[in-house]
Protein backbone atom coordinates (compact mmCIF):
# COMPACT_ATOMS: atom_id res chain seq x y z
CA UNK A 1 0.00 0.00 0.00
CA UNK A 2 1.92 2.86 -0.67
CA UNK A 3 1.53 6.20 1.03
CA UNK A 4 -0.73 7.80 -0.89
CA UNK A 5 -3.31 5.21 -0.46
CA UNK A 6 -2.40 4.95 3.25
CA UNK A 7 -3.07 8.88 3.76
CA UNK A 8 -6.48 8.93 1.97
CA UNK A 9 -8.43 8.69 5.45
CA UNK A 10 -6.18 11.73 6.51
CA UNK A 11 -6.85 13.91 3.66
CA UNK A 12 -10.62 12.76 3.89
CA UNK A 13 -10.22 14.02 7.88
CA UNK A 14 -8.67 17.24 6.65
CA UNK A 15 -11.19 18.38 4.09
CA UNK A 16 -14.02 17.86 6.30
CA UNK A 17 -11.99 20.28 9.08
CA UNK A 18 -11.13 23.15 6.44
CA UNK A 19 -14.79 22.22 4.91
CA UNK A 20 -16.36 23.09 8.57
CA UNK A 21 -13.45 26.19 8.72
CA UNK A 22 -14.93 27.83 5.53
CA UNK A 23 -18.45 27.46 6.31
CA UNK A 24 -17.79 30.30 9.25
CA UNK A 25 -17.23 32.46 5.92
CA UNK A 26 -20.37 34.88 4.72
CA UNK A 27 -21.97 34.01 1.25
CA UNK A 28 -19.13 30.51 1.19
CA UNK A 29 -22.25 27.73 1.71
CA UNK A 30 -23.83 28.89 -0.71
CA UNK A 31 -21.38 28.95 -3.85
CA UNK A 32 -19.98 25.61 -1.50
CA UNK A 33 -23.05 24.37 -2.67
CA UNK A 34 -23.46 24.88 -6.46
CA UNK A 35 -20.05 22.86 -6.31
CA UNK A 36 -20.54 19.70 -5.17
CA UNK A 37 -22.56 17.65 -8.26
CA UNK A 38 -20.02 19.05 -11.54
CA UNK A 39 -16.84 17.85 -8.64
CA UNK A 40 -18.32 14.62 -8.07
CA UNK A 41 -19.33 14.09 -11.53
CA UNK A 42 -15.82 15.14 -12.60
CA UNK A 43 -14.32 12.45 -9.94
CA UNK A 44 -16.51 9.94 -11.52
CA UNK A 45 -15.08 10.56 -14.89
CA UNK A 46 -11.79 10.16 -13.55
CA UNK A 47 -12.94 6.69 -11.30
CA UNK A 48 -14.09 5.50 -14.76
CA UNK A 49 -11.79 6.58 -17.11
CA UNK A 50 -9.11 3.60 -16.59
CA UNK A 51 -11.62 0.87 -15.67
CA UNK A 52 -10.25 -2.20 -17.32
CA UNK A 53 -13.49 -3.65 -19.40
CA UNK A 54 -11.56 -5.84 -20.99
CA UNK A 55 -10.90 -8.39 -18.13
CA UNK A 56 -14.35 -9.30 -17.52
CA UNK A 57 -13.83 -12.45 -19.16
CA UNK A 58 -12.46 -13.41 -15.86
CA UNK A 59 -14.60 -13.26 -13.66
CA UNK A 60 -16.91 -15.51 -16.34
CA UNK A 61 -14.42 -18.46 -15.88
CA UNK A 62 -14.54 -18.13 -12.12
CA UNK A 63 -18.40 -18.67 -11.91
CA UNK A 64 -18.71 -19.90 -8.12
CA UNK A 65 -16.42 -16.68 -6.79
CA UNK A 66 -18.65 -14.50 -9.30
CA UNK A 67 -21.87 -15.46 -8.09
CA UNK A 68 -21.00 -15.74 -4.76
CA UNK A 69 -19.63 -11.79 -4.86
CA UNK A 70 -22.94 -10.56 -7.34
CA UNK A 71 -25.50 -12.25 -4.59
CA UNK A 72 -24.09 -10.91 -1.75
CA UNK A 73 -23.30 -7.64 -2.90
CA UNK A 74 -26.87 -6.74 -4.40
CA UNK A 75 -29.46 -9.57 -2.98
CA UNK A 76 -28.15 -9.76 0.64
CA UNK A 77 -26.21 -6.82 1.38
CA UNK A 78 -29.22 -4.16 0.81
CA UNK A 79 -31.67 -6.63 2.39
CA UNK A 80 -28.73 -6.71 5.46
CA UNK A 81 -28.59 -2.81 5.38
CA UNK A 82 -32.36 -2.30 5.15
CA UNK A 83 -32.41 -4.07 8.24
CA UNK A 84 -29.63 -2.80 10.23
CA UNK A 85 -30.94 1.01 9.61
CA UNK A 86 -34.65 -0.42 11.00
CA UNK A 87 -33.05 -1.58 14.27
CA UNK A 88 -30.67 1.04 14.82
CA UNK A 89 -31.72 4.06 12.52
CA UNK A 90 -35.44 3.79 12.59
CA UNK A 91 -35.80 7.76 14.19
CA UNK A 92 -33.47 8.95 11.76
CA UNK A 93 -34.82 8.32 8.43
CA UNK A 94 -31.97 10.58 6.66
CA UNK A 95 -29.59 8.13 8.27
CA UNK A 96 -31.28 5.55 7.46
CA UNK A 97 -30.88 5.77 3.69
CA UNK A 98 -27.73 6.89 3.48
CA UNK A 99 -26.75 3.75 5.17
CA UNK A 100 -28.74 2.00 2.21
CA UNK A 101 -26.88 3.75 -0.10
CA UNK A 102 -23.51 2.94 1.04
CA UNK A 103 -24.25 -0.15 1.49
CA UNK A 104 -25.91 -1.07 -1.54
CA UNK A 105 -23.04 0.17 -3.74
CA UNK A 106 -19.78 -1.96 -3.62
CA UNK A 107 -16.33 -0.50 -3.93
CA UNK A 108 -14.87 -0.11 -7.61
CA UNK A 109 -11.22 1.15 -6.30
CA UNK A 110 -9.76 0.64 -2.51
CA UNK A 111 -10.42 -3.04 -2.51
CA UNK A 112 -7.97 -4.36 -4.86
CA UNK A 113 -5.58 -2.30 -2.51
CA UNK A 114 -6.28 -4.19 0.35
CA UNK A 115 -7.11 -7.35 -1.64
CA UNK A 116 -2.91 -6.82 -2.88
CA UNK A 117 -2.35 -6.53 1.13
CA UNK A 118 -3.56 -9.62 2.37
CA UNK A 119 -2.02 -11.59 -0.52
CA UNK A 120 -5.59 -12.14 -2.47
CA UNK A 121 -6.22 -12.59 -5.89
CA UNK A 122 -5.94 -8.93 -7.52
CA UNK A 123 -6.31 -10.08 -11.27
CA UNK A 124 -10.07 -11.61 -10.27
CA UNK A 125 -10.76 -8.80 -8.19
CA UNK A 126 -10.10 -6.62 -10.85
CA UNK A 127 -12.37 -8.62 -13.38
CA UNK A 128 -15.40 -8.93 -11.07
CA UNK A 129 -15.01 -4.46 -10.76
CA UNK A 130 -16.90 -3.67 -13.83
CA UNK A 131 -20.09 -6.19 -13.44
CA UNK A 132 -19.92 -4.38 -9.83
CA UNK A 133 -20.30 -0.90 -11.21
CA UNK A 134 -22.68 -1.89 -13.91
CA UNK A 135 -24.74 -3.37 -12.22
CA UNK A 136 -24.64 -0.78 -8.86
CA UNK A 137 -25.81 2.17 -11.72
CA UNK A 138 -28.53 0.14 -12.69
CA UNK A 139 -29.99 -1.39 -9.32
CA UNK A 140 -29.53 1.60 -7.59
CA UNK A 141 -32.43 3.45 -8.84
CA UNK A 142 -34.13 0.30 -8.10
CA UNK A 143 -32.70 -0.40 -4.31
CA UNK A 144 -33.53 3.49 -3.88
CA UNK A 145 -37.28 3.34 -4.96
CA UNK A 146 -37.69 -0.04 -2.93
CA UNK A 147 -36.02 0.82 0.30
CA UNK A 148 -35.67 4.51 0.81
CA UNK A 149 -39.04 5.91 -0.36
CA UNK A 150 -40.46 4.01 2.48
CA UNK A 151 -38.48 6.23 4.34
CA UNK A 152 -38.30 9.56 3.45
CA UNK A 153 -39.72 11.46 0.21
CA UNK A 154 -37.84 10.99 -2.88
CA UNK A 155 -39.37 12.48 -6.60
CA UNK A 156 -38.72 9.64 -9.58
CA UNK A 157 -37.73 12.09 -12.36
CA UNK A 158 -35.14 13.93 -10.14
CA UNK A 159 -33.60 10.26 -9.29
CA UNK A 160 -33.38 9.40 -12.83
CA UNK A 161 -32.25 12.63 -13.75
CA UNK A 162 -29.42 12.35 -11.43
CA UNK A 163 -28.34 8.59 -12.39
CA UNK A 164 -28.41 9.96 -16.56
CA UNK A 165 -26.02 12.96 -15.51
CA UNK A 166 -24.31 12.69 -12.47
CA UNK A 167 -23.39 8.18 -13.31
CA UNK A 168 -24.15 7.47 -16.99
CA UNK A 169 -22.91 10.51 -19.10
CA UNK A 170 -19.55 10.82 -17.23
CA UNK A 171 -19.28 7.14 -17.62
CA UNK A 172 -20.46 7.66 -21.47
CA UNK A 173 -17.70 10.31 -22.02
CA UNK A 174 -15.28 8.64 -19.95
CA UNK A 175 -15.66 5.14 -22.43
CA UNK A 176 -15.73 7.56 -25.58
CA UNK A 177 -12.32 9.48 -23.94
CA UNK A 178 -10.64 5.57 -23.50
CA UNK A 179 -11.29 4.92 -26.99
CA UNK A 180 -9.82 8.01 -28.41
CA UNK A 181 -7.12 7.76 -26.25
CA UNK A 182 -6.25 4.58 -27.05
CA UNK A 183 -6.36 5.00 -30.86
CA UNK A 184 -4.34 8.18 -30.82
CA UNK A 185 -1.48 7.66 -28.38
CA UNK A 186 -2.27 4.06 -27.54
CA UNK A 187 -2.99 1.73 -24.20
CA UNK A 188 0.39 2.09 -23.29
CA UNK A 189 -0.19 5.25 -23.00
CA UNK A 190 -2.90 5.59 -21.30
CA UNK A 191 -1.67 3.02 -18.95
CA UNK A 192 1.10 5.48 -17.92
CA UNK A 193 -1.56 8.53 -16.96
CA UNK A 194 -3.75 6.40 -14.37
CA UNK A 195 -1.47 7.76 -11.81
CA UNK A 196 -2.37 11.23 -12.49
CA UNK A 197 -6.24 10.48 -13.64
CA UNK A 198 -5.81 8.63 -9.84
CA UNK A 199 -4.81 12.08 -8.31
CA UNK A 200 -7.43 13.97 -10.29
CA UNK A 201 -9.97 11.81 -8.90
CA UNK A 202 -8.67 12.15 -5.34
CA UNK A 203 -8.28 15.98 -5.42
CA UNK A 204 -12.00 16.28 -6.94
CA UNK A 205 -13.32 13.73 -4.19
CA UNK A 206 -11.85 16.18 -1.83
CA UNK A 207 -12.53 19.16 -2.51
CA UNK A 208 -16.26 18.18 -3.23
CA UNK A 209 -16.40 17.02 0.50
CA UNK A 210 -14.73 19.87 1.68
CA UNK A 211 -17.70 21.80 -0.57
CA UNK A 212 -20.04 19.85 1.52
CA UNK A 213 -19.29 20.53 4.66
CA UNK A 214 -18.89 24.17 3.73
CA UNK A 215 -22.43 24.04 2.81
CA UNK A 216 -24.19 21.79 5.02
CA UNK A 217 -22.17 22.36 8.52
CA UNK A 218 -25.13 23.64 9.49
CA UNK A 219 -27.14 20.32 10.29
CA UNK A 220 -24.22 18.79 11.83
CA UNK A 221 -23.93 21.14 14.67
CA UNK A 222 -27.46 21.13 15.41
CA UNK A 223 -27.33 17.46 16.01
CA UNK A 224 -23.75 16.42 15.97
CA UNK A 225 -24.88 12.81 18.09
CA UNK A 226 -26.52 11.63 15.42
CA UNK A 227 -23.48 10.42 13.89
CA UNK A 228 -22.37 8.40 16.63
CA UNK A 229 -25.82 6.21 15.54
CA UNK A 230 -23.91 5.22 12.14
CA UNK A 231 -21.31 3.35 14.11
CA UNK A 232 -23.49 0.67 15.73
CA UNK A 233 -24.87 -0.51 11.94
CA UNK A 234 -21.49 -0.20 10.39
CA UNK A 235 -19.80 -2.36 12.85
CA UNK A 236 -22.25 -5.03 12.34
CA UNK A 237 -22.22 -4.96 8.63
CA UNK A 238 -18.40 -5.67 8.33
CA UNK A 239 -18.85 -8.16 11.20
CA UNK A 240 -21.57 -9.88 9.70
CA UNK A 241 -20.45 -9.42 5.48
CA UNK A 242 -17.08 -10.68 6.67
CA UNK A 243 -17.93 -13.50 8.54
CA UNK A 244 -21.17 -14.50 5.58
CA UNK A 245 -17.52 -14.39 2.91
CA UNK A 246 -15.76 -16.43 4.83
CA UNK A 247 -18.05 -19.24 5.58
CA UNK A 248 -18.94 -18.92 1.69
CA UNK A 249 -15.54 -19.18 0.88
CA UNK A 250 -14.96 -22.20 3.28
CA UNK A 251 -18.29 -24.05 1.61
CA UNK A 252 -17.16 -23.35 -1.70
CA UNK A 253 -13.51 -24.70 -1.08
CA UNK A 254 -11.81 -21.59 -2.80
CA UNK A 255 -8.23 -20.96 -2.24
CA UNK A 256 -7.04 -18.02 0.20
CA UNK A 257 -6.07 -15.89 -2.28
CA UNK A 258 -9.84 -16.35 -3.72
CA UNK A 259 -11.43 -15.59 -0.48
CA UNK A 260 -9.58 -13.13 0.12
CA UNK A 261 -10.64 -11.44 -3.26
CA UNK A 262 -14.31 -12.75 -2.37
CA UNK A 263 -14.50 -10.57 1.33
CA UNK A 264 -13.06 -7.62 -0.17
CA UNK A 265 -15.57 -7.58 -2.72
CA UNK A 266 -18.35 -8.06 -0.60
CA UNK A 267 -17.12 -5.46 2.32
CA UNK A 268 -15.76 -2.42 0.94
CA UNK A 269 -18.24 0.24 -0.06
CA UNK A 270 -18.31 2.73 -3.09
CA UNK A 271 -19.27 5.92 -1.23
CA UNK A 272 -18.11 8.37 -3.85
CA UNK A 273 -20.45 7.35 -6.23
CA UNK A 274 -23.47 7.00 -3.51
CA UNK A 275 -22.44 10.67 -2.69
CA UNK A 276 -22.93 12.01 -5.75
CA UNK A 277 -26.48 10.59 -6.47
CA UNK A 278 -27.21 11.85 -2.99
CA UNK A 279 -25.84 15.02 -3.42
CA UNK A 280 -28.13 15.75 -6.57
CA UNK A 281 -30.90 13.41 -5.86
CA UNK A 282 -31.68 14.83 -2.06
CA UNK A 283 -30.28 18.39 -1.82
CA UNK A 284 -32.53 19.09 0.77
CA UNK A 285 -31.41 16.19 3.04
CA UNK A 286 -27.83 17.34 3.75
CA UNK A 287 -27.46 14.16 6.31
CA UNK A 288 -27.34 11.83 3.95
CA UNK A 289 -24.63 13.17 2.38
CA UNK A 290 -22.72 13.94 5.25
CA UNK A 291 -23.62 9.80 6.31
CA UNK A 292 -22.02 9.14 2.82
CA UNK A 293 -18.52 11.22 3.66
CA UNK A 294 -18.50 9.88 7.58
CA UNK A 295 -18.29 6.84 6.24
CA UNK A 296 -14.91 6.00 5.22
CA UNK A 297 -13.35 7.43 8.22
CA UNK A 298 -15.00 3.90 10.05
CA UNK A 299 -14.64 1.97 6.72
CA UNK A 300 -10.78 2.06 5.72
CA UNK A 301 -9.07 1.50 9.20
CA UNK A 302 -11.64 -1.84 9.28
CA UNK A 303 -10.73 -2.74 6.24
CA UNK A 304 -6.58 -2.53 6.88
CA UNK A 305 -7.28 -4.30 10.59
CA UNK A 306 -9.44 -7.24 8.63
CA UNK A 307 -5.93 -7.13 6.45
CA UNK A 308 -3.78 -8.15 8.68
CA UNK A 309 -6.27 -10.42 10.63
CA UNK A 310 -6.16 -12.45 7.10
CA UNK A 311 -2.50 -12.30 6.94
CA UNK A 312 -2.28 -13.75 10.63
CA UNK A 313 -4.60 -16.00 9.66
CA UNK A 314 -2.74 -16.91 6.26
CA UNK A 315 0.35 -17.73 8.53
CA UNK A 316 -0.64 -20.04 11.00
CA UNK A 317 -1.89 -22.02 7.81
CA UNK A 318 1.23 -22.74 6.63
Amino acid sequence: MSLFDKLQPFFVLLSVLVGLILAQVSGLPQIAKSLIVPLLAMMLYATFLPMPLQQVGRAFRNLNVTIASLSMNFLWTPVLAWGLGAVFLRDTPDLWVGLIMLMVTPCTDWYLVFTSIAGGDVSLATALLPLNLVLQIILLPIYLLVFARTIVESNSQILFGSILWVLVLPLLIAFLSRRWASHWWGKEWLHQQVPKITALQVICLNIAIMAIFTAESQALFERPELLLQLLPPLLLFFWINFWVAQELGRRLQLSYATRVCLIYTTLARNSPLSLAIAASTFPDRPLISLTLVISPLVELPILMLISQRLRGFRKTQK
